[in-house]
């Protein structure tokens, strides 16, 4: 079911794959298909918070988390990329050390790109340069509307909108009708929520005893979204 008229995901979702388009296929070719691709395993590090960046990163297949630890150690995922999303660009145009960390959710393909390819791709395409300024325009509006949601909001508001933003994510490359699958850790649910891991299984079953999802081991399905939107409190 669409959330078209039911729940503005625009607000909570960025993405870097409509940026690629701007490319020619000389231009994508150089930057993306000539890369190699690397298998990552489930928990696999991509980069670390502090790390001097050397390129960028992109995403075949799978989800990476972005998240930052506290000095007790406790993570805090800041957001989930997708396939065909790029991820690492904030701190090489910034040219600034990595401000958070990231790591795959599950099995993932991706191809790094060094440095002086995407610099180069940039300089000589005004409009990928001008798409991935709109993009990071939008991020930052997606940063503030979860920081401005996320104050007021009670947790299991927050799991509700954290579900929701994760069935559409979990849509990518999913053929129409197809069942949309949401595979989440507990704790990485908890670390996107920003609750305990034993609130996130409470308040899970509590959805799951009104009908609004289903469950198997770490699977999630969705069943009834209108109710879901509802317990989110954002329709």
């Amino acid at each position: 079911m669409s959330l078209n008229g039911l729940f503005p995901i625009e607000k909570w979702l960025f993405s870097t794959r409509s940026v690629l388009n701007m490319l020619n296929e000389q231009d994508y070719t150089f930057l993306i298909g000539r890369q190699n691709i690397e298998k990552y395993k489930k928990g696999e590090i991509v980069f670390k918070e502090g790390m001097v960046p050397s390129g960028i990163y992109y995403i075949h297949s799978g989800k990476v988390k972005k998240y930052k630890k506290g000095p007790t150690e406790k993570e805090q995922i800041i957001y989930v990329a997708n396939k065909g999303e790029l991820i690492g660009y904030h701190a090489l145009l910034a040219e600034e050390r990595h401000q958070d960390s990231a790591a795959v959710l599950e099995e993932s393909s991706i191809s790094f790109i060094p440095k002086e390819d995407f610099l180069e791709v940039l300089q000589r395409s005004p409009q990928f340069a001008i798409s991935l300024l709109k993009a990071l325009s939008h991020e930052f509006t997606v940063f503030a509307n979860n920081i401005s949601a996320f104050s007021d909001a009670s947790a299991v508001e927050r799991l509700a909108i954290a579900l929701i933003v994760f069935r559409e994510k979990s849509k990518i490359g999913l053929i129409e009708g197809q069942q949309i699958v949401i595979d989440i850790s507990r704790s990485d649910l908890a670390a996107i929520v920003g609750i305990a891991k034993e609130n996130v299984i409470r308040l899970l079953k509590e959805f799951k005893s009104e009908g609004i999802i289903t469950t198997q081991g770490r699977k999630i399905w969705i069943q009834d979204i209108e109710k879901l939107v509802k317990r989110s409190n954002r329709n």
